[in-house]
């Protein structure tokens, strides 16, 4: 794949969420397959028993039980005493980490700028539900950008809550360039580490990585996460438009082939691709992970009103 010539690098929020996209995302909201127990309580019902104001179900009474919560119409009735349950609401966490090594620099629509729409998206339907967000990104560090020290991780932003961080959010991901590698396993292993309670985690990257994929989303997908795998491809990736004698170099660590383009090695190359693609569902499935390709030229709000919604992870 060619590095773009002239890239899309946004500097305003208004670039990376219109508000056309607005108006179709602000109801949605975040959904997952498991019910988490949250630090705080929030907007997420959970089948946790609490003392909120929506009546879920009746049990015995036992000694010791706040006897505020017995329901003395059942005792009128039945001579019996019965406490009232409630549905607890609870906290749901969103951490969206986006590859910002420079494999994402390619491609029309730009790719790179394609995650950063999606993450943006994303972090909005978090915040306006008033669910944590936290937003990391992976590549070479810039001292700038992050000053955290963690190796792999070009800058993270954390903890944020409520409507008025979507332009923390914005700022962030604006100051993001695609450049530079990363070592995926290596930076899972710090985020793993550092990530508190349990939520969402959406994973946005081409998946390219000459080390593997594998031990990272390992690391990612432990201690309760429920983790979403999104592979972002250009449509250049996918059916090329190259031909003749080339020298590619890597954009990431600068190696080095020489090829000749031919329609017999454009067909190799698309089922190895075809084959990558499939090999990375297939380890998501079998650890309960899911999984989707999509290319930069598939609509936001198809991607999110459509794909992600029936995947699970947004209602």
């Amino acid at each position: 794949m060619l590095k773009s010539s002239n890239p899309t690098r946004p500097t305003t929020i208004d670039e990376l969420l219109d508000p056309r996209l607005v108006a179709k995302i602000s109801q949605l909201d975040l959904s997952s397959r498991k019910i988490f127990a949250g630090k705080l309580k929030g907007e997420r019902r959970s089948k946790k028993r609490g003392e909120s104001v929506e009546f879920a179900d009746h049990r015995p009474y036992s000694v010791g039980d706040d006897l505020r919560h017995i329901d003395w119409n059942i005792f009128g009735r039945l001579d019996r005493l019965f406490m009232k349950m409630f549905l607890e609401e609870e906290d749901l966490s969103l951490h969206i980490v986006i590859d910002a090594s420079a494999s994402g620099d390619c491609g029309e629509p730009h790719k790179f700028f394609y995650m950063q729409r999606v993450a943006m998206a994303l972090s909005y339907i978090g915040l306006v539900n008033l669910n944590r967000v936290a937003v990391t990104a992976l590549g070479t560090r810039d001292p700038a950008v992050a000053p955290l020290g963690e190796q792999g991780i070009a800058g993270a932003i954390r903890d944020l809550r409520g409507r008025r961080r979507v332009q923390d959010v914005g700022r962030f991901l604006c100051s993001l360039s695609p450049e530079g590698s990363t070592d995926f396993g290596r930076a899972a292993k710090r985020i793993a580490m550092m990530r508190r309670g349990k939520g969402i985690m959406i994973v946005l990257s081409d998946f390219f990585m000459k080390e593997g994929y594998e031990t990272g989303l390992r690391l990612l997908a432990g201690r309760g996460y429920d983790l979403f795998a999104l592979q972002v491809l250009s449509p250049q990736e996918v059916e090329p438009e190259i031909a003749g004698d080339l020298r590619l170099i890597d954009i990431e660590d600068q190696d080095h082939a020489e090829v000749t383009i031919s329609a017999p090695l454009l067909k190799k190359y698309k089922q190895n691709l075809s084959a990558y693609c499939e090999d990375l569902r297939t380890f998501c499935a079998r650890r309960e992970i899911t999984a989707l390709t999509v290319r930069t030229d598939t609509p936001i709000e198809t991607l999110i009103l459509d794909y992600m919604r029936k995947r699970g992870v947004l209602r």
